[in-house]
Order: structure tokens, then C-alpha cells, then sequence
């Protein structure tokens, strides 16, 4: 298999069977060149394939999969019993292909199919992940604007969009751990762990039916709460002592200056203000234990390196 569509869908009914119609097209026009038809090529098609993850749907979503299914042998199915998310929906289609490069698009057609061949021939040019450049009208521009400089100056990302349709090697996924919602940051998981990004044009479209699922300022506050818990885990877990020596470092330099001034005050103004011992006694003791946590997150930073070496090299073996 040589390319695998993961559709996360979640109370997407009536785009079901207008997106796997747009995604035969594709993958007929891809595995048409050495058949005589179209027809021919879908019937006997191998080397792409489409896993719709049914994330928890309430509505018929899954019926119309299964309903698509019978006319595309393309297809695969994969539901969940709740609705976990979309990191989660693609860890499942991840488990379920067999493509060395997957494709991560969305059941809403405001992406479309035909851009994928663009994604998969940039991977196939040398790239490990391609992100889309949306052009087109976004629901919420100042947001989706301000997200993506905070992500392009946190994380030195090459692209100008990481939140679009993208294709990315299968190994990626192998090497780079995701949590809940982090989905939206591979791009930048990917660049830190070394991989070659890079982004092609897309157009976006409206949504021709349902409604969205990440609107809402909760979303908002998520989205920036998780670029900062990403960035700790990029920038500190690889270093702790870089976070906890630097607090540390600060707490006991602080300390010493506020008892600096405690004996200035006692020595000179005959002024004893015992409140400010207290606070020496309070930073010079934080500082010492920071600097303790730093060893401690060094020490459990080393062995979480070790068990991820052992990991790659017993996955290698299998493979």
C-alpha cells in the first residue's frame, strides 16, 4: 500500500457519500495509468486506500459509510463507541492502514480531494510531512491569523499553516507521541524531532453541510493552552534543568539580595523587619529545591530517552 487516507468524521451524514464520490475520482485518476478505465482502476485498486474513523457519530454517518463502502472497495471503516477526538481518530486510522504515506483530511469538503496528489508527490519528491497553505475565506480570521504566528515564533516551523490537510510519512507518527488535541501540532512535533517540512497551496471552501466542531471561545483557550504545554514539552523535557536551574538560579538570587537588604536595614537604619527573613528563608529554600527538581527531571529526562531508543530499535526489528 502506498497511501492511506485517514477521514476523521464525526456527524458528517450527508458529506459522506459526495466526499468518498470526489475521493474516487482521485484515486481513479491516480491508479488509472496503467488500466483501462477508471472503472477498472477502483475496481482493482491497491495502492491507495481511504480509512473513514467514525468518531462516536450520533447521526447516520456510519450507515452512509457503510453504504459508500459497498460501491468503493477502497474504503475501510473504523467507529468508535464515543466520540474521542480527532487525534484520536487518527491514531485509530493509523492502526488500521497499511500506507507508507497518509493523508489527513477532513470529511467537511471544505478541502478538496483533488489536492492530495499535490501533498503526495511533494512527499514523494523528499519530504517526510507537506501541510496545505489554505487559500480561501476562513470562518474566523483573526484567530486562525494570531495562531499561526504564535506557532510559527514558538516553534521556528517552516510553514505558514499547520492546522490544514497534510500528508506525512508513516514513521513520523512511529516517532513523534501524541495527547489528546495534539493532532494540531504534528507539524510542529515533527520539525523539532528533525523531519523535512514542507506546504503546497490548497484552496478552502465553504462547508456545504452540518455545521462545524471547533468553534467557541473554550476551543480558543484550549488551542493556546496546549501550544504553551507543547512548547514545555519541546523546549524542557528534552532540558529540565534549562526551566527548573534557570527558577533556581533566580529564587536564590533574589533571596540573597533581599537579605542584602535585611542587614542594610538591621546594620545601618537599626531596623529589623522580620517578615523579610522569613522571605529570604523562603526563596534561598525554593531556589535549593528548584535546583533539585532539576536534577531529578535530568535524571527521569535520561531513562525516558533510554526506554525511547529501546522502542525505536524493537520496532525496527519487527519491521
Amino acid at each position: 500500500m502506498e497511501v492511506s487516507i485517514i477521514v476523521p468524521a464525526f456527524n458528517e451524514e450527508e458529506n459522506v457519500l459526495p466526499l468518498l464520490e470526489k475521493l474516487a475520482e482521485v484515486v481513479g485518476n491516480m491508479e488509472g495509468g496503467t488500466r483501462s478505465s477508471k472503472s477498472d482502476a477502483l475496481r482493482t485498486s491497491h495502492s491507495w486506500e481511504v480509512i473513514l474513523v467514525d468518531d462516536g457519530s450520533t447521526d447516520g454517518t456510519f450507515q452512509k459509510a457503510l453504504e459508500g463502502s459497498k460501491k468503493y472497495p477502497f474504503l475501510k471503516i473504523v467507529r468508535h463507541s464515543r466520540n474521542q477526538g480527532k487525534t484520536e481518530a487518527l491514531l485509530s486510522g493509523y492502526d488500521s492502514s497499511s500506507g507508507e504515506i497518509l493523508v489527513l483530511f477532513d470529511a467537511d469538503l471544505q478541502y478538496l480531494p483533488s489536492d492530495i496528489p499535490k501533498l503526495v508527490e511533494k512527499i514523494q519528491g523528499g519530504f517526510d510531512l507537506v501541510c496545505g497553505f489554505r487559500k480561501g475565506r476562513y470562518q474566523k480570521p483573526f484567530v486562525t491569523k494570531i495562531y499561526s504566528l504564535l506557532s510559527r515564533w514558538l516553534f521556528r516551523i517552516p510553514v505558514r499553516d499547520q492546522n490544514s490537510v497534510k500528508a506525512f510519512r508513516r514513521k513520523i507518527l512511529e516517532e513523534v507521541p501524541l495527547r489528546k488535541d495534539w493532532h494540531r501540532y504534528l507539524v510542529a512535533l515533527a520539525h523539532t524531532q528533525g523531519f523535512k517540512i514542507g506546504e503546497v497551496e490548497v484552496e478552502l471552501h465553504p462547508r456545504l453541510y452540518g455545521e462545524g466542531k471547533y468553534g467557541g471561545a473554550g476551543r480558543v483557550i484550549i488551542g493556546l493552552l496546549d501550544l504553551v504545554a507543547v512548547k514545555f514539552q519541546i523546549s524542557f523535557m528534552k532540558k529540565p534543568m534549562l526551566l527548573f536551574g534557570s527558577l533556581g538560579l533566580f529564587s536564590l538570587l533574589l533571596g540573597f539580595l533581599t537579605g542584602l537588604l535585611a542587614l542594610y536595614l538591621r546594620i545601618f537604619q537599626s531596623f529589623g523587619f522580620r517578615p523579610l527573613l522569613y522571605l529570604v528563608i523562603l526563596l534561598i529554600s525554593s531556589g535549593l529545591l528548584l535546583f533539585a527538581l532539576g536534577f531529578l527531571a535530568e535524571i527521569l529526562s535520561g531513562l525516558t530517552d533510554r526506554i525511547s531508543r529501546i522502542e525505536k530499535k524493537i520496532s525496527s526489528r519487527k519491521g
